[in-house]
C-alpha cells in the first residue's frame, strides 16, 4: 500500500455508511465495531427557510417492516478501525510515496513517485488515489458548488434528531445541514458534522468576509444551529471540498484497475461515495476468486459493478441541481412535488432504495445482505 502523508490519516469530517457498505464492513467483520462508533441513522430530512415546510422527507423504514438503517461516522474513526485491519493483517505501508504514474515493464506494472522513484514490479494495481487520480487520463467536469464542512460537539439538548440528517434549504444556492457522526472512541464525544453549501468561485470571498457576516447569514434560515456555531471561532475549522462529476468509460486497464471516486466521482448529495468504494473493492476481491486468469478477473468485478455505478451516477446528475445550483425552477419544482407525491408509495420506496444505495439491487449481485442492526425510532409528530 502506498500512502502520500508521512503517516496514513484521514482527511475530512463525517460521512453516511449505508446498508450496501455496511454489508461489506459486515462481512469482514468490522460492522460490529463500527456500529458501536456510529451513529443509527433512520431519516434524511429537509425544510426550506424561512416556513420550514418538509421538502425532503426519506425514512428507511419504508423499505420494509425489517429495514436496514444507516451510520453516521466520522471519517477518523472508520478509517482507524480500517487501518488497524491493515496492521493486523501485516499489509507493508510505504508513506511519503505520492503516485505520480504508472507503466508496464516485462509484465508487470511499476509505479512511479513525484520525486522519480521507481517501485518494484506488481502483478497489478489497485488505484485508489480518488477523483484527482493521477493514474488516469483527466475526465469529468467539476460542479459549481462545493460545500464546507467541520466536525463539532453534538449539541445535545438542542432540537436535532440523533437519528436524523437534517438540512435546511434557500432554493438551491443555500443549504445546511447537520448529522450525527458518533464517536471516535466508544467511549468518547458525541460528535456532528455541519455542512453549508458554497459556490466554488464564492470561496475566497467568504475568507475576506469574516465568520460573522456568515454566522448571521446561517443563522437566519436556521437559528437552532446557534450552539454548533459557537464551536467554531476558527475559517479553518471549516474545510472546503469541491466535487467533480466524472466516470472513466471503463475502470480496467493492463494490470491495474480503478476504484471508488477512481473511477466514478460525483457530489455527495446522495451519501453514496464510501459505499460505492467498499462495494468496487468487494467485487474485485470476489472477481479474483472466481477466475484464475488476472484480465478475466479485472473485467469481472468491472463487469459486476458496472450497472450500479452507472445508475448512482446518471441519478446524482439529475437530482442535484434540485439542491446545489442557481435555479429557481428546480426547486420552486422540488418544493412543490417532494410534500405531496414524494410521500404517496411506491415513491417513498423509491426515494428509501435510492439513498440507501439499494437502488438496482447491488449486494444480490455480489452475494450480499445487509444486516439489521438495531432499530431507531425518530420523532414526526410535526410531519
Amino acid at each position: 500500500m502506498f500512502e502520500r502523508f508521512g503517516m496514513p490519516h484521514p482527511v475530512g469530517s463525517g460521512l453516511m455508511l449505508q446498508p450496501t457498505g455496511l454489508a461489506v464492513l459486515d462481512r469482514l467483520e468490522l460492522g460490529e465495531r463500527i456500529r458501536a462508533l456510529g451513529s443509527p441513522i433512520d431519516a434524511l430530512i429537509g425544510r426550506s427557510a424561512p416556513n420550514g415546510r418538509r421538502v425532503l422527507d426519506v425514512r428507511y423504514a419504508w423499505l420494509g417492516p425489517d429495514a436496514p438503517c444507516a451510520i453516521g461516522i466520522h471519517r477518523s474513526a472508520l478509517f482507524d478501525v480500517l487501518f488497524e485491519t491493515v496492521k493486523r493483517a501485516r499489509i507493508p505501508v510505504v508513506c511519503g510515496w505520492e503516485v505520480a504514474n504508472s507503466e508496464l515493464h516485462d509484465g508487470a506494472r511499476i509505479l512511479i513517485s513525484r520525486d522519480g522513484a521507481r517501485s518494484e514490479a506488481f502483478d497489478f494495481v489497485v488505484d485508489a488515489i480518488g477523483m484527482r487520480s493521477t493514474l488516469t487520463e483527466p475526465c469529468g467536469r467539476h460542479l459549481a458548488y462545493g460545500a464546507l464542512w467541520a466536525t463539532v460537539d453534538w449539541p445535545d439538548g438542542a432540537e436535532f434528531s440523533e437519528s436524523a440528517l437534517e438540512q435546511r434549504y434557500c432554493a438551491a444556492n443555500i443549504m445546511a445541514g447537520l448529522m450525527p457522526t458518533g464517536r471516535l472512541k466508544p467511549s468518547g464525544t458525541k460528535l456532528a458534522t455541519f455542512f453549508w453549501s458554497l459556490r466554488a468561485d464564492q470561496l475566497e470571498a467568504w475568507r475576506r468576509s469574516g465568520l460573522g457576516s456568515w454566522k448571521q447569514q446561517v443563522l437566519e434560515i436556521w437559528p437552532a444551529l446557534e450552539p454548533v456555531l459557537s464551536q467554531i471561532t476558527l475559517q479553518d475549522q471549516l474545510t472546503f471540498a469541491h466535487y467533480l462529476h466524472r466516470t472513466l468509460p471503463s475502470p480496467v486497464e493492463e494490470r491495474l484497475i480503478h476504484l471508488g471516486d477512481s473511477w466514478h466521482s460525483t457530489s455527495p448529495q446522495l451519501g453514496q461515495g464510501a459505499n460505492m468504494a467498499l462495494l468496487d473493492a468487494y467485487a474485485l476481491s470476489m472477481a479474483l476468486e472466481l477466475e484464475a486468469a488476472l484480465p478475466k478477473a479485472l473485467a469481472k468485478a468491472a463487469q459486476l459493478r458496472r450497472r450500479h455505478v452507472r445508475l448512482y451516477q446518471a441519478l446524482s446528475l439529475a437530482l442535484t441541481p434540485f439542491y446545489q445550483s442557481d435555479s429557481r425552477v428546480l426547486p420552486a419544482i422540488r418544493d412543490l412535488l417532494v410534500p405531496h407525491v414524494a410521500r404517496l408509495w411506491p415513491a417513498t420506496w423509491i426515494q428509501a432504495a435510492m439513498v440507501s444505495g439499494l437502488l438496482g439491487d447491488p449486494l444480490a449481485r455480489l452475494g450480499l445482505e445487509a444486516v439489521l442492526p438495531p432499530k431507531v425510532m425518530v420523532d414526526d409528530s410535526d410531519a
